[in-house]
Parts: structure tokens; sequence; C-alpha cells
């Protein structure tokens, strides 16, 4: 495979400019690499930089290190699947998200990046970045990954709530809540109306969470007992809804409360996914198949962090109403 290069032209206004390269010799900078690369022309146009390497093939990494250089890989064969159609903005946002996960650079560090933008053999662009602009982004590929059939763009505007009502509360104090996604049918026959239904007899337009206002009254709802089930078109079927699936099967750390047992439970029962909001703490629990696949953290200063829960040590959180 022949050398990634980089263009002259770019190399050039590097070399000739002492300011760009006195800058990049004392930035944080990141090249994203998706080819080999003439690491001997990189060392002799910025001899004093200190570059990290985010590589999209993991053979490339013995390369990086081989040269010197700190390297991780993104590799991630959900991310780089051709049906997905991964653009490069999105490839940039993972990389500079993995960056941050892994603490490589420091919270509030300006970032250059150097990276492939016309041509994927040649080096030829270059961003600055604020990393605090970038850590409060999700990694909505982790969503990708989930073995579902519920369409991700239906599963991303249900956390991006959940994210914000975790976030935000209602009027000063902390909301707790629960979004079942996916399976309608079944779920309704696992649940069962506490009462008033909020939704009940709007149109399927005045439902549809692809709409800001719809998404906004679902806070104010929020503040009521019970589940929201949503279709895996976005459309909100039922509110207020307690959730009668049995929890025998499911296994939680102590100090989950009934909504996540509820949560779980639902999940195990039907193939819908279930997203959790604790009232305790905010964060949001993506439930499936009776277990917690992902927690996203709400509450962070400048990252929004997920994970999978089942490797983290169980949150003591014991509220009741959790």
């Amino acid at each position: 495979m022949e050398n990634l290069k980089f263009t002259e032209g770019f190399l050039k206004s590097i070399e000739i400019s002492p300011h760009l390269r006195a800058y990049l010799a004392s930035s944080q900078v990141m090249i994203l690499i998706e080819g080999p690369l003439d690491w001997g022309r990189l060392k002799k146009a910025i001899p004093d930089a200190k570059f990290i390497i985010a590589v999209t093939q993991q053979e490339l990494l013995m390369g990086a290190e081989t040269a010197g250089y700190r390297a991780f890989s993104i590799q991630d064969k959900v991310l780089y699947s051709e049906e997905e159609g991964i653009t490069k903005k999105e490839m940039l946002q993972r990389a500079v998200h993995e960056l941050a996960l892994k603490h490589i650079v420091p919270s509030g560090s300006n970032l250059v990046i150097l990276y492939s933008c016309f041509d994927p053999t040649i080096i030829d662009s270059i961003s600055i970045v604020k990393l605090d602009e970038h850590q409060e982004k999700l990694d909505w590929q982790k969503l990708r990954k989930l073995d579902t059939n519920i369409p991700p763009k239906t599963i991303r505007m249900v956390v991006e709530l959940a994210v914000s009502i975790g976030r935000e509360g209602r009027e000063g104090k902390k909301v707790g809540t629960m979004f079942v996604i996916g399976d309608t049918k079944k779920v309704m026959a696992n649940s069962r109306s506490i009462g008033f239904d909020p939704v009940r007899g709007y149109t399927c337009k005045e439902r549809d969470l692809s709409d800001k206002w719809v998404r906004e009254g679902l806070k104010e709802i929020a503040q009521l007992d019970g589940a929201f089930v949503i279709s895996r078109d976005g459309i909100v079927r039922a509110a207020c809804r307690m959730i009668n699936s049995p929890t025998a099967k499911v296994s939680l750390s102590k100090g989950f409360g009934t909504r996540h047992w509820a949560g779980a439970a639902v999940s195990k029962v039907t193939n819908a996914l279930a997203v959790v909001v604790s009232q305790t703490n905010g964060a949001v629990r993506i439930f499936q198949n009776g277990v917690s696949v992902l927690l996203i953290e709400t509450q962070a200063p400048h990252l929004t962090i997920w994970r999978e829960h089942e490797k983290e040590e169980p949150m003591f959180d014991y509220s009741t109403n959790n």
C-alpha cells in the first residue's frame, strides 16, 4: 500500500512559516490516519511536535508506535461499514471523543487536527477545535451497536429527550421517567393505564417526536407517574403507563428502584428498548433483554460519558422512586 502523503503546499506552508510551526510544536496535535504515512517527512517538517495518531485500521498502530508516536485506534466494524455511510465529520467527532474518553489530552485543551478531507491518500487539511465544545457531544455510534430493528433516528430522538430531562429536570426539580421504544403492541399488553393519558386523542402528527413542540410537551408530562410508549417510527402511542412485566427473571444491582426494575423487565419480555431517567442523579440507562447495556451520566461537568454499565461498579442509589 502506498504511503499516505502530505500535499507539497501543505508541508511547505508549515516549513516556511515559523509561527505555524511553533504553534503546532506547542499544541496538542492529532493526525487522523486512514493509510500508511510518510513518517520521515512528517518528522522533518515538524521535528518538535508531539503528535497523537488516531488510526482507522488496527494494523496502522504498529507503524505509528514504531515511529515513536502515541497512537490509538478508532476502528469499529459498525462505524466503518459501507451501509452506514459514515461521513468525515462523524469520523473526526469519534476520534476527538475517544481522545477525551481516554484522557490522552487535558480537558479544555485546544486541539489541532490534521486529516484527509478531499483525497483519502493525502493529508491536506487542518482544523483547530476546543475540546470543551466537543466533550458535550454524545457518542451516538454506540447506539448503532444495539441489536434491534428500531431505527437509530428514533432511538437518538428518545435518548436526546431523556438526557435533556435528566440534566435539566423541570421547574427546578429533578425528574425521573421512562420511555419504552418499539414492539408497541406487546408493550401495551404488558402495561396498563394509570388513569388519564395526556396524549390520547391526538393525531399521529401531533404525537411525532420529530416535532420540537411535541418533545417540549413530553418534558411536562414526564413529571407525571408512568412510562411513555414510543413506536419504532417515533410516534408517542401512550403516556402514563404502569409496566406490569414480571421481574422474576431480571437481575439488577442493589440500589435500583422500581422504575429501573420495570424498564429491565419490559425489555426482557418484549423486543423493546427501555430508556430510564433516574430521578436521583439524572443518569440515563438503556435496557435491552433485561440488562442495562448503556449508561449516560448527564451531570458530568464537561463530558457526557457513555459506557457499558455491566463493566462498572454499581451506583449507590437507594431511592425507591428511582
